[in-house]
């Protein structure tokens, strides 16, 4: 690449996209913090209020001219809040999808009841059916592999707080083996339970452990839970 990789100095919270929170910039790379509820990229019905389009204006500065865009790397459900990498070139999104199976994702879930092991890993072949809606299946032919593995950090009466280790990056996989698993999350309205006063999924992708596509340093980025997630725990 023709730029040196060097950390941008943060803007101020005034100038950050609406949902979004600046926590690493630099020539190559930028990191946010994504409310829960903004889609990463659009679809058929939603096209600018995304991460995607809200950053492509945020580097752009303003000017509707400019040809300065951001480039998608990998994204998070809808629901789910934290961190996304998006690149600044083509040439660093190849580079870090081509590692991304390599990288390290951590999250943090809130999940209904206690779990049987403090730790483990969960592991199914997962399909769609025509609605959209992810499954286990027993047959590799049908489904993708899929691990994950997990860790109590907390109990309270109701809920644990897991840290979640993303083996294999499928759609909708911790959701779907935590509900199987007999553990859904809270607040998850498409594979748990609803419940009065949950208003948001608790998962939230609070690490990302990655190699950077230009200085080829090894950078780990935080994002620590929202205030709902101890909300929740204290019920």
């Amino acid at each position: 690449m023709a730029k040196r990789a060097g950390e941008f100095k943060r803007p101020p919270k005034r100038h950050w996209p609406r949902g979004l929170a600046i926590l690493y910039e630099d020539h190559d790379i930028v990191v946010v913090d994504k409310a829960p509820g903004l889609l990463t990229v659009g679809n058929a019905k939603v096209r600018e209020s995304t991460a995607h389009h809200l950053l492509c204006g945020y580097v752009r500065k303003g000017n509707s001219r400019s040809r300065r865009r951001v480039f998608i790397v990998h994204r998070l459900d809808r629901d789910t809040s934290g961190l996304i990498v998006f690149a600044k070139s083509e040439e660093a999104k190849y580079a870090l999808q081509e590692a991304w199976h390599r990288f390290q994702k951590k999250y943090l879930a809130v999940v209904h009841g206690s779990l049987k092991e403090p730790e483990g890993v969960i592991t199914s072949y997962l399909a769609e059916n025509s609605i959209h809606k992810v499954y286990s299946v027993n047959d590799p032919k049908r489904g993708k592999l899929a691990r994950t593995g997990y860790k109590v950090l907390q109990e309270s009466p109701k809920f644990s707080l897991l840290e979640i280790d993303l083996m294999t990056g499928r759609k909708n996989q911790i959701r779907v083996h935590l509900a199987e698993h007999g553990n859904p999350i809270a607040g998850d309205k498409k594979y748990g339970i609803r419940e009065k006063g949950i208003r948001r999924l608790a998962l939230h992708s609070t690490s990302l452990r990655f190699v950077h596509p230009h200085t080829r340093k090894l950078m780990t980025i935080d994002a620590p839970p929202p205030p709902f997630f101890e909300y929740l725990m204290k019920r």
